[in-house]
């Protein structure tokens, strides 16, 4: 209502590395008296009181037992993306404090990347450009082959949204689609994109040509794909990675690249990100790695703050909170 006081929600910074963009601010400032990092360790005495909300855009900031203590009157953190292996719920809700995030706003996005990642592996685009525009380049080699999609084998572990979309996707290039999950699809669903459960996930590696993983990172996904998974599959085959870096066991991923146990990876997450210079992933030539851009588009990140918006929104006035995540 007009003359009443906007709620105080803490936000990382504006601007820069880790900060809200500065084109949200306006639409935020509508709603909501936003608090820096900054600003809050300068006048904790007065602001702790005060902020009832976290505006946690990319993991920023950092929301530990420290901060929880100091915020009395804290009731949502509205956390970006679908991830959110980076708090503690237990924690959170020891706390009285709710949770929500933006699952689904980010599936089609980060769908179109893994399959941009499939493609740009295959026919060695990164490659090929640098080919293309070097000085020393005098002529194309006829013998510089990539390898086929339409028609190969895709196999996707974890088909939740995300997933699903991707064999949407897969199967306008005719793909053969297999897929590994916690729980089989309807039959419909399969249908719909002809995709095969497989309900070991050394039957999915085995057979596919490429490997698309989409899981949350949990402690049953953490070194999902570790030395022995790598070495099950084809050595014509290639590992994509839109989830999070540490599904994957980096040093053994290394190692079968480096051995040619596999072909290629193409890796949107990192751990940690961005990867130490001197990394060896950064030097091997059949490894494609892009700075967790899954997401980024200009229209995806700019509904995600409005669905945070709304989060934060519900979860003051005491409502069902849209896309709660529960402990």
């Amino acid at each position: 209502m007009e003359g009443q006081e906007l709620p105080y929600v803490l936000i990382n910074c504006i601007g820069g590395v880790h900060g809200v963009y500065e084109d949200h601010v306006g639409f935020l400032q509508k709603h909501f008296h936003l608090v820096t990092m900054k600003e809050y360790l300068e006048n904790k005495t007065f602001l702790s009181k005060k902020i009832r909300a976290i505006y946690m855009w990319y993991h920023k900031p950092v929301v530990n037992k420290e901060l929880l203590q100091s915020l009395p009157n804290l009731r949502i953190v509205a956390s970006s993306g679908v991830g959110i292996d980076h708090l503690d719920l237990n924690l959170l809700s020891s706390f009285g404090v709710k949770v929500s995030n933006t699952p689904f706003i980010v599936s089609t996005d980060t769908a179109d990347l893994g399959m941009a990642l499939m493609l740009a592996s295959s026919r060695r685009l990164v490659e090929g450009h640098e080919m293309a525009v070097s000085p020393d380049t005098e002529y194309f080699p006829a013998d510089w082959l990539g390898a086929e999609v339409s028609g190969a084998t895709l196999g996707i572990v974890g088909m939740g949204t995300i997933g699903y979309k991707v064999a949407e996707r897969a199967k306008g290039f005719e793909m053969k689609i297999l897929y590994h999950n916690r729980s089989q699809r309807k039959k419909e669903e399969e249908s719909a994109v002809g995709a095969v459960y497989c309900k070991k996930i050394d039957d999915l590696l085995q057979q596919s040509d490429f490997v698309l993983l989409t899981v949350n990172l949990t402690p049953q996904t953490h070194k999902l794909i570790g030395k022995r998974e790598l070495e099950l599959m084809k050595p014509t085959a290639t590992l994509i990675n839109i989830s999070r870096g540490l599904v994957v066991d980096q040093d053994a991923l290394v190692e079968a690249l480096q051995n040619k146990v596999i072909k290629a990876a193409a890796l949107d997450v990192t751990y940690p990100e961005p990867l130490p210079r001197d990394h060896p992933l950064l030097k091997l030539k059949n490894v494609i790695i892009t700075p967790h851009i899954g997401s980024a588009t200009k229209k995806t990140r700019r509904i995600m703050m409005e669905e945070m918006t709304e989060s934060i929104q519900a979860g003051l006035a005491g409502l069902p909170i849209p896309h709660e995540v529960l402990p």
